[in-house]
């Protein structure tokens, strides 16, 4: 009979890729997330796939190596003293990691986002002790949009800094030196491909670029993309930016723009896939129900490509993904039959788990 490990590839202890000493505070207990085995999913499809678990970080989601590494590397530049603030235009996530980071080191935090975001991630940066503002969703062209808005309110503080999560390209080096090496040594080398949605671009950029040195080119990096998003459209064209239409129940992926973060690696992406919201909305019921696993709307969507990549590279391949934050930042949307059918999704979800979907 086989082993655990032989059945699913990858190494089970984490002895190898975590201390068993003790770390420094909040900082230091960043990364080090297990991979995931998919076994439903690698049955139906003969391959193996893989989520690694970034909702196991300890602000809850993958921006927490961001707002580690980026907060890092303002104050080794010497652009933070102590005591001083730090702004940053979020959808929520990386907010989140930031207002950790500065409880921990002893910043203060505000955080602009669009008011489409759920009010469970408003709710935790308060509770974090951020101050919040909350301003409309309009496109990153328009002045009012919320990372500009971040901007101007940091630049008129004395001893503050704007992380510019987006186009600091401290955040793709964040995954370069930790995501990426902890994946390939968690599949001990053998992965032929890797996919992920992108917000700012960090986690693909650098993940990507680990993985393709590593490989010398073997492993394929392919970007997933919901609807609203122009990216799917810029790399299957070869470089065509369109305007920005549509929307996504999905939040924090999906661009107008090629951020800088991207910008380091989008040349070097194998291909795109994109993935509508009904597909997202069904395997966030389908990975609770066959795995046990609560996560969000984009790590839904990710598996979904990690899948669609899979069948695409045939039997046996081996593929990862990341399951970027759990669902309870979004339960009282995604688990409300009400709040999905009026997004036109109610049947999105699979009649055998339309059970979970008790928040109405």
């Amino acid at each position: 009979m086989e082993s655990d490990s032989q059945q699913t590839g990858v190494q089970q202890s984490r002895g190898s890729v975590t201390s068993n000493s003790a770390v420094n505070g909040f900082t230091g207990s960043v990364g080090n997330t297990p991979l995931i085995y998919l076994k439903t999913l690698s049955q139906l499809t003969g391959c193996k796939i893989y989520g690694k678990a970034e909702f196991q970080n300890p602000g809850g989601s993958v921006k927490d190596r961001a707002a580690v590494s980026i907060i890092r590397d303002a104050e080794e530049k010497g652009r933070i003293k102590p005591g001083g603030t730090v702004v940053e235009g979020t959808a929520g996530n990386t907010g989140i990691g930031l207002a950790h980071v500065c409880r921990a080191r002893g910043y203060k935090c505000v955080i602009f986002m669009p008011n489409t975001q759920s009010q469970e991630k408003i709710d935790l940066l308060r509770m974090l002790g951020a101050e919040v503002y909350p301003v409309p969703a309009v496109p990153y062209e328009n002045p009012l949009n919320y990372n500009h808005q971040a901007k101007e309110y940091a630049e008129k503080l004395e001893n503050a800094i704007w992380t510019d999560q987006f186009d600091n390209t401290a955040n793709a080096y964040a995954h370069y030196i930790s995501t990426g090496p902890e994946i390939w040594e968690q599949t001990k080398g053998e992965i032929d491909g890797f996919v992920c949605a992108t917000g700012t671009g960090g986690t693909l950029a650098g993940v990507g670029k680990y993985l393709k040195e590593k490989s010398n080119g073997r492993t394929q990096i392919w970007l997933a993309d919901p609807p609203g998003s122009v990216l799917y459209e810029y790399v299957t064209s070869g470089g065509n930016l369109v305007e920005r239409s549509g929307s996504s129940v999905t939040e924090g992926i999906g661009q107008g723009r090629v951020t800088s973060n991207l910008g380091t690696f989008v040349n070097d992406l194998t291909g795109a896939l994109h993935i509508p919201d009904e597909k997202a909305i069904s395997m966030l019921y389908q990975l609770l129900d066959t795995e046990g696993l609560y996560v969000g709307a984009s790590s839904a969507l990710n598996v979904v490509a990690a899948v669609e990549l899979a069948q695409k590279l045939g039997k046996g391949s081996k593929v990862v993904t990341i399951l970027c934050d759990g669902a309870y930042r979004y339960q009282s949307r995604l688990f409300s039959k009400k709040w999905l059918e009026s997004k036109g999704l109610g049947r999105a979800i699979p009649d055998s788990l339309r059970k979970y979907a008790v928040l109405d």
